[in-house]
């Protein structure tokens, strides 16, 4: 009985953190609706197309939280966490899930107003993916406040040295973001003896951001946050002087 209440308990909090990653993502894709989309006409200048658009990496981040969200939801809704939620069973507070939420608002916050604008995209996002996979695989508290903090530490640093934009050059807080991804990609690696998930963390933290960020580049030739960040200045310079000159030929 006792795992039984346990379980339903949470899955009604599933259904909670996903009612909170839904409404963070909606709001944050109602906000990007003020970035212009799709070209227009505007003082006499058409504007770029759509593929050009900054809206376009923030719409595809906080689409694919919703989606992830709504997943979530289904989830918890399908297992019964909707009905133990309204009923009150879920709603009590304890301080695994007090840090809980509160270390997942300082990842997102320090995330999006922090390192996108500032630091090179594939940095930043992979040292989201990986304190995110560490931080809540498990649900141990320690491991979300280590999460938190090594994105707070990167994204405060990153607004008190380069606020209000990075310039294209200044790559003190890329540094700082790719030295504390790879100390943390190592504690990851030391405590992923026998869990499959953790061991496939570096793997996607590299794959993901970098196959993300070309196609947004190259495929659909799309303005990338911070253009000169350390890595994706690498990537382009070699994507136009030693790849596309082969091709061409």
């Amino acid at each position: 009985m006792d795992s039984d209440n346990d379980r339903a308990i949470l899955r009604a909090r599933d259904f909670w953190g996903a009612l909170v990653l839904m409404s963070l993502s909606l709001f944050f894709l109602w906000r990007t609706g003020d970035i212009p989309l799709f070209g227009g006409n505007r003082a006499g200048v058409r504007s770029a197309d759509w593929y050009n658009s900054a809206a376009i990496v923030p719409l595809g981040i906080f689409s694919a939280l919703l989606v992830l969200s709504t997943v979530m939801m289904t989830v918890a809704i399908r297992a019964g966490g909707a009905k133990t939620a309204l009923t009150g069973l879920g709603i009590g507070w304890n301080r695994l899930e007090a840090i809980r939420f509160a270390t997942l608002a300082m990842i997102m916050f320090f995330y999006i107003a922090g390192l996108v604008p500032r630091v090179d995209f594939i940095l930043a996002s992979g040292l989201l993916i990986t304190a995110l996979t560490f931080g809540y695989h498990g649900g141990y508290a320690a491991r979300m406040i280590l999460a938190a903090v090594a994105m707070a530490l990167c994204g405060t640093y990153a607004l008190a040295a380069n606020l209000p934009q990075s310039e294209w050059g200044a790559w003190d807080d890329d540094s700082l973001t790719a030295c504390v991804w790879t100390a943390l990609t190592i504690w990851v690696g030391l405590n992923s003896r026998g869990d499959k998930v953790l061991r496939a963390v570096p793997i996607i933290a590299v794959v993901a951001p970098t196959m993300l960020v070309c196609a947004m580049a190259f495929g659909f030739r799309q303005n990338v946050p911070n253009r000169g960040g350390i890595l994706f200045k690498q990537i382009e310079y070699h994507y136009y002087v030693t790849l596309k000159p082969v091709w061409g030929n």
